[in-house]
């Protein structure tokens, strides 16, 4: 699995950072995503496509290696 985000479609919803936390946190002075690992573990890959999924501004693409 490969993630990336777009920072500047980021609107600073959060869900990312609900969903997997390991995966994604988000700036304190605007709230834009923060990508944390961009190839997570197996045991995150669902998550991670949640949260690509629930994205609003759709700013998180989740690709397979």
């Amino acid at each position: 699995m490969n993630i990336s985000v777009d920072e500047d479609k980021c609107c600073g919803a959060g869900q990312c950072v609900l969903l997997a936390p390991e995966v994604f946190d988000q700036r304190e002075d605007d709230g834009i995503v923060v990508l944390l690992d961009a190839h997570p573990p197996e045991s995150l890959h669902a998550t991670a496509r949640e949260a690509a999924d629930v994205c609003p501004a759709r700013a998180i693409r989740v690709g397979d290696d």
